[in-house]
């Protein structure tokens, strides 16, 4: 596959290539549920189907829902919500496996001065306030400050890379069945999780990327809506990126991010040892798990 950069992506026009159609799962009631089997690693390797899912939070999954993911069998489910996202929205069980709280801060300092009524109607608490204050939230400069330092936060404030961290202690410590994790909308934290696996994994950039885009096609009817409403109240790029961070997830951002890792870490791989804290034998338990 070809290696992804900003060169190479024009800002807001990458389309995903990779991710295939099949790899959404089977549930009703859970959004943005996805598994990375089936991506195919820069050695040639597949990740195995139904062992690594991705998702947002299973609180209206249904009866069906938690069956097929018992079946599967799914050992373990991550929350990375903190506590005051899962008021009025806790997951449900499933079977089986063991719910393990893993909460991760998406905001850090960014923002400051804004009031904790306002840090959950814009960082997504409960998609129907975002939506409701959206457009006014786009010309907020606290809120842009949020929306443009997000995946900085995710990936270089020193307590997030602690926390995801400790996500690949968990999945590697998860020997048998399948992993599921996820945050509110299975897009922030949910995407950073999912990029760092598929590094550890050997995936190309692209696919890293395409991952991590595919969001958008889920939440796109949402984020073209709100869009269309801020340019019309003279949005800018500024305003335009609150939308794409609150209601999709901002893939040039994202990439920026990794370019970020390069430069400071010198690649993805420096990082998952530095921070993240993996051994070469951590990688080759992942690989030898999760790639056929």
């Amino acid at each position: 596959m070809l290696h992804v950069s900003r060169l190479l992506i024009p800002m807001g026009l990458f389309v995903s290539t990779v991710v295939s159609a099949q790899q959404f799962l089977p549930v009703r009631g859970i959004v943005n549920a996805r598994d990375l089997g089936g991506y195919v690693m820069q050695d040639g390797r597949k990740v195995r189907d139904g062992l690594l899912l991705r998702s947002a939070h299973l609180a209206e999954a249904t009866d069906a829902d938690l069956q097929y993911l018992s079946q599967l069998p799914t050992s373990t489910v991550i929350d990375m919500r903190k506590e005051g996202e899962k008021k009025g929205k806790e997951d449900r069980t499933v079977p089986g496996a063991e719910y393990i709280p893993l909460p991760i801060d998406a905001t850090g300092n960014a923002g400051a001065g804004m009031t904790e009524k306002e840090k959950k109607k814009f960082t997504g608490h409960k998609k129907f306030e975002v939506k409701k204050i959206i457009v006014a939230a786009a010309f907020n400069k606290k809120a842009q400050e949020v929306a443009r330092e997000m995946y900085p936060i995710l990936l270089f404030r020193p307590e997030s890379q602690e926390q995801f961290a400790a996500f690949f202690r968990h999945v590697l410590a998860a020997e048998k069945g399948a992993v599921l994790y996820h945050c509110s909308q299975g897009k922030d934290r949910t995407g950073i999780a999912s990029a760092l696996i598929l590094a550890a994994l050997g995936a190309d950039r692209e696919t890293i990327v395409a991952d991590f885009d595919a969001t958008n096609k889920v939440y796109e009817a949402d984020v073209k809506k709100y869009t269309r409403r801020v340019r019309f109240w003279g949005g800018k790029d500024e305003e335009v990126g609150v939308v794409k961070a609150f209601l999709g997830c901002n893939t040039d951002n994202f990439i920026q991010a990794l370019d970020r890792i390069d430069r400071e870490y010198g690649s993805l791989d420096a990082y998952l040892h530095g921070p993240m804290g993996l051994s070469d034998e951590d990688i080759q338990t992942l690989r030898a798990r999760y790639l056929e």
